[in-house]
């Protein structure tokens, strides 16, 4: 084997007793150089892939790693040629090879738990209900690392996705589908709900819609999902995905009902269905139902909309603004955002923290949360804004062309 004489990772340098101190320079430009363009086109990593070091041997660098941002790896080549550093492009760029075509996804099941890591004992980092379209980055024996439409990276296991190239993610996409719309219930084996259970089913899921003549009079919904199973839809617990989207609104009416739907519903570190939620699942779940797809965390949420004057008590939010809580920046600390809930008015935010429940801000109301009342940071309007990384579904055909 080659021996090593300095490795480069980021942020920091380490040498071995053959680190040559002539190129202490050019490390030391490389590893900003790849912290440049890291905090240029990956400064989240949740979202974006940018896993690039360096290591030398003598006078020769070699470029190693993977990333799913072409554009990123090009700027950093670029980069270290106009600084004439020489060196070996050993950059993975993804989705990996070994997919071949199969580069897209459909979840298959109720709700997919994402995890950070390809085992099942990893942490839960996010939750796709049926019928989310994904991109499948790179496997890892039974896992995959997958992006959702809000642009998070997570691992899935097989059991939870349907794997798929461009022709038939197309197909998908240019079917007709129904969206359910009750909290939760069951699909069946016949258009009767004492038939056998295909699965269960939560708000939001999406399944593709098969039109037969006799559908017109019945009360189900005939249906199919991602991994070909078959099965039927009560018409009252769902609707036409086209339909539905014509008049899904983030209106204040709407957000407020839809949260109210969801009390009770126990708290889920990583949660985002209505099987249960964390903080900023709850708010993305109201979104979501509503025609919108916000950004997974609370300290990604706090990015998006407009800010709201909340200096005399509250008096100018309106109901479905979101309300961040944390602790404040320092001279020598940044801001911290550990907690958000959503505004319903009357002096009251709805927010998931045991369970979904609703809170006041109102010292002598008996729902009185003066913890978070205490370290509230501010509110911002994110409903028909365009601020950060917000999707429109009528905008943006996430789940139809």
């Amino acid at each position: 084997m080659k021996k090593i004489s300095s490795i480069i990772t980021f942020p920091f340098l380490l040498f071995t007793l053959f680190s040559c101190s002539s190129d202490d320079k050019n490390d030391a430009v490389l590893v900003d150089d790849i912290a440049t363009i890291r905090s240029e086109y990956a400064p989240d990593k949740r979202v974006a892939l940018f896993d690039v070091s360096a290591y030398r041997i003598k006078n020769n660098y070699t470029l190693y790693g993977e990333s799913n941002l072409p554009e990123a790896v090009t700027a950093l080549r670029e980069r270290l040629t106009a600084e004439g550093i020489e060196f070996v492009d050993d950059i993975k760029i993804l989705p990996e090879e070994d997919l071949k075509d199969k580069t897209f996804g459909l979840v298959t099941i109720s709700v997919a738990n994402l995890r950070s890591n390809p085992k099942h004992s990893a942490e839960l980092g996010t939750q796709a209900t049926l019928g989310t379209p994904v991109k499948i980055i790179k496997k890892d024996g039974s896992w995959s690392l997958i992006q959702t439409p809000d642009q998070y990276l997570s691992w899935v296991d097989d059991g939870g996705i349907v794997a798929m190239n461009a022709a038939d993610y197309q197909h998908w996409k240019d079917a007709q589908k129904i969206i359910y719309t009750k909290i939760s219930g069951n699909t069946y084996t016949m258009p009767d709900e004492n038939s056998q259970v295909v699965s269960d089913i939560v708000a939001g899921g999406i399944l593709e819609l098969l039109v037969t003549d006799e559908d017109e009079e019945s009360d189900f919904f005939m249906v199919k999902y991602p991994d070909g199973r078959e099965a039927y839809v009560a018409k009252t617990e769902a609707s036409w995905y086209r339909e539905w989207l014509a008049t899904a609104e983030p209106s204040q009416e709407n957000l407020v009902a839809t949260s109210k739907q969801l009390m009770g519903v126990p708290y889920l570190w990583g949660g985002t269905s209505t099987k249960g939620v964390d903080c900023s699942g709850f708010t993305k779940t109201i979104y979501f139902l509503n025609g919108m797809i916000i950004p997974r965390d609370a300290s990604q949420q706090v990015h998006t909309g407009e800010l709201i004057d909340t200096k005399e008590n509250f008096k100018k939010l309106l109901p479905g603004d979101l309300l961040f809580f944390g602790k404040p920046a320092t001279d020598d600390k940044t801001e911290i955002v550990v907690h958000v809930g959503m505004w319903i008015g009357n002096n009251e935010f709805i927010h998931s923290s045991g369970q979904v429940h609703i809170s006041s801000m109102d010292k002598k109301a008996d729902n009185y949360d003066e913890a978070n009342h205490d370290r509230f940071l501010r509110a911002k309007r994110v409903a028909k804004s365009t601020v950060g990384a917000l999707v429109n579904l009528k905008q943006t055909p996430v789940f139809n062309d």
